[in-house]
């Protein structure tokens, strides 16, 4: 299912946003998901995701980061608060803000590496560090609906429809 959002800005341009939805039963299938998107990744990008805890955010960055290339174990960031994975010359940054109400030293540290060509940027928990996000992002919106199923909603500006392309 696509879907077109569309947002009015102060200066009356019209933004439109596309919508996709997706449903995945099982870790496999979730994991899969996020590969077929991180094969697409170039590098520039910032991917926010939405969810419970235990919607099953690791286990699609861990298919993300497998189709971006990086051999790296994934783990959730809940603790540390980041962890890098490499591919090549590129980097992924896996920022989870869950912990903090305020991200103090944080927030500048994400500020310097949004947009860099080398790096994509994925936040959970995004709520301390909205205004340092870039208004063009994939924000996925992860939902349990079953004891293994996810609905994954995904939303994005024209820019970064090349990441959503043949994903079903």
């Amino acid at each position: 299912m696509i879907a077109t959002v569309r947002f009015l800005c102060s200066n009356s341009t019209v933004i439109s946003n596309a919508s996709k939805k997706i449903t995945t039963s099982g870790n496999i299938l979730t994991e899969k998901l996020g590969l077929k998107m991180g094969l697409k990744l170039k590098g520039g990008e910032t991917i926010e995701l939405v969810s419970d805890l235990g919607g099953g955010k690791t286990t699609f960055v861990r298919g993300v980061a497998q189709g971006f290339g990086s051999r790296d174990k994934v783990a959730s960031p809940s603790f540390t608060i980041s962890r890098v994975y490499t591919s090549g010359a590129k980097q992924m940054h896996h920022f989870d803000f869950y912990r903090l109400t305020e991200a103090g030293i944080m927030k500048q540290e994400l500020a310097e590496i949004l947009g860099d060509p080398q790096t994509v940027v994925v936040i959970e928990w995004a709520d301390a560090v909205k205004d340092v996000l870039p208004k063009e992002r994939l924000t996925v919106h992860i939902k349990t609906v079953g004891e293994n199923e996810r609905d994954f909603t995904f939303t994005y500006p024209p820019s970064l429809g090349y990441l959503m392309g043949g994903i079903s």
